[in-house]
């Protein structure tokens, strides 16, 4: 599964860890990516949704029908 929400954008980010010796090593910080299935009420249908837990909680604030509006603007198919 791709690593990015498809609401918010947010992907991955890159940094070091840190040992007890200082030495750094590069690491990744994954996003909390879950799979969500919505029922869209103007297509009568359900659509799949990989989402960042933020995301899903915009979701429950805004609604489905805007969520999927601004995905669609952002140019990512539904």
């Amino acid at each position: 599964m791709a690593a990015h929400c498809q609401l918010t954008g947010r992907r991955p980010t890159f940094g070091n860890n840190v040992s007890h010796s200082h030495r750094r090593t590069r690491r990744r910080f994954d996003p909390n990516i879950q799979t969500k299935r919505y029922w869209l009420p103007s297509e009568g249908r359900h659509v799949r949704l990989t989402l960042s837990a933020k995301a899903i909680r915009a979701v429950d604030a805004m609604g489905i029908e805007r969520a999927v509006a601004r995905i669609r603007a952002r140019g990512e198919k539904v």
